[in-house]
């Protein structure tokens, strides 16, 4: 790697944490926000789910837009973007205003990942992509966990506009570096985008999403049938998206390319990263609720429990990279996906009474099991594609993740929610309610990081992730 190719990754890497970092900062913030505000918990989350729903609809696109603009167009659009939603969400006078700025800054972050991701795959040898990679799941897995911390630490000091206002000098003086230092590294090529399949791909991915966030939001007042109608409608698009897809890449005019999924462990390392995303997700969602709502502590209380886990998943990573280049994908996975399921098995034995202590050690054991995982995935998955397929790649593994995100968010809130309402109908205290409700939640979640466990027996990397081969056609 020359010194100009190592400076862009740099900057991609800081620019990329800066902006996953801001996904989950408002989780603890929600009920200063609501107090604010005047608007009820179902509305607030809507700043993260409008910020995963934006992501959805955009990444599938980022496969088309990383071959047809600059490596430097890109990042300036991302960062540009990123920092007029951060200002607009900053100054916002009401609610639909921060729900603005916080979709124009997911449109930043979507182009950021992905371009992070082709970035790196395209200037890294094959012997040092593990190393190189595991710097990139910093940014992916650590920046989610600490956002809480983030979040809590800044609630103690200054109202939830504070968020904002500490986000947008960083966010600034990362564009203003790019802008001055970044160089291109890519040749774009001149193509048609298919405009069919843009408006499909916002039903597709959106209808997903939004009525996965819906599902939890809905299953307390029992109508959920929006929630499943948008389901109904995304599983439709989505259909008609893959099989449009699949007609044009035969021309290489697709927006999105599904040749990736030809490569045998592209398919299983992209399933193995669902459920982990679902997993990380559903917990980030789920542990400040029950530290507040439960044991009763404090923003920044709640926020410092999971810090030692995002701390460890970050000081992890460069070393799991280094042992991929090692010994490969499946020593690493297999330990891996065994800690995520028992820590969420853990996790589903918190009750009203439980210690702190006790969701401290199972968030740790949980990202260190992640900290195994997402590196080897992430190498695994795109080594195993010819470069001229790593822009789709990273757009596929990009929309996964949100999806799956989504799909955890809905899942562990949907039966938290749903335990809640019958403990509570039977009499329970508002307090053990919850704690029932969450105790149901991690305990499906458990079996579903569980099933993981096999795939991950069964993973096999093939040559490639050393050096790349293209998939059939």
């Amino acid at each position: 790697m020359t010194p100009r190719e190592r400076l862009a990754v740099v900057l991609l890497l800081f620019s990329a944490f800066v902006v996953i970092l801001n996904e989950t900062t408002m989780s603890v913030a929600l009920p200063p926000l609501m107090a604010d505000l005047g608007i009820t918990a179902g509305t607030a989350q809507w700043v993260t789910t409008a910020f995963l729903l934006t992501m959805a609809v955009v990444i599938p696109m980022t496969g088309f837009v990383l071959q047809r603009i600059s490596t430097r167009a890109v990042f300036l659009t991302a960062m540009g973007l990123f920092s007029a939603g951060t200002l607009l969400s900053a100054l916002a006078p009401v609610f639909a205003v921060l729900i603005a700025g916080r979709v124009v800054q997911a449109t930043g972050t979507a182009l950021m990942m992905p371009l992070l991701m082709t970035t790196v795959m395209s200037v890294t040898p094959p012997a040092r992509r593990g190393r190189t990679m595991g710097n990139i799941s910093v940014v992916i897995s650590v920046a989610p966990a600490l956002g809480p911390t983030l979040s809590g630490a800044v609630l103690a000091v200054l109202p939830w506009r504070g968020l904002f206002w500490i986000m947008l000098p960083i966010a600034l003086g990362a564009l203003a570096l790019g802008a001055l230092r970044l160089p291109n590294l890519t040749e774009p090529r001149a193509a048609r985008v298919d405009l069919l399949s843009v408006l499909v791909s916002v039903f597709a991915f959106g209808g997903l999403v939004y009525g996965l966030s819906q599902l939890g939001e809905s299953a307390g007042e029992g109508s959920a049938a929006l929630a499943w109608g948008s389901i109904v409608v995304g599983l439709g698009s989505l259909s008609f998206f893959i099989a449009r897809q699949l007609r044009l890449q035969a021309t290489d005019s697709a927006l999105l390319d599904l040749r990736t999924f030809t490569a045998p462990t592209f398919r299983v390392a992209v399933a193995l990263m669902g459920v982990s995303m679902m997993a990380l997700f559903g917990t980030i969602i789920l542990l400040p609720l029950y530290a507040q709502d439960v044991l009763g502590l404090e923003p920044l209380q709640a926020g410092l429990l999971v810090l030692p886990g995002g701390l460890l998943m970050g000081v992890a990573a460069p070393f799991v990279g280094r042992a991929f280049d090692r010994v490969g994908p499946r020593p690493l996975l297999v330990p891996g996906t065994a800690l995520v399921a028992s820590a969420t098995w853990g996790l589903a034995t918190l009750s009203a009474d439980s210690a702190p202590w006790v969701l401290l050690v199972c968030h740790v054991v949980m990202s260190g099991g992640l900290a195994l995982i997402f590196t080897p995935l992430f190498t695994s998955a795109l080594g195993s594609l010819s470069p001229r397929l790593y822009p789709h790649g990273s757009a596929v593994i990009g929309t996964v993740q949100q999806v799956a995100g989504a799909a955890g968010i809905a899942l562990f809130v949907t039966v938290m929610t749903l335990q809640s309402v019958r403990l509570a109908d039977a009499g329970a205290e508002v307090v053990a309610a919850t704690a029932g409700g969450i105790h149901a939640a991690f305990l499906v979640g458990a079996v579903i990081a569980t099933l993981a466990i096999p795939a991950a027996l069964a993973f096999r990397a093939p040559r490639s992730t050393a050096a790349p081969v293209t998939p059939g056609h």
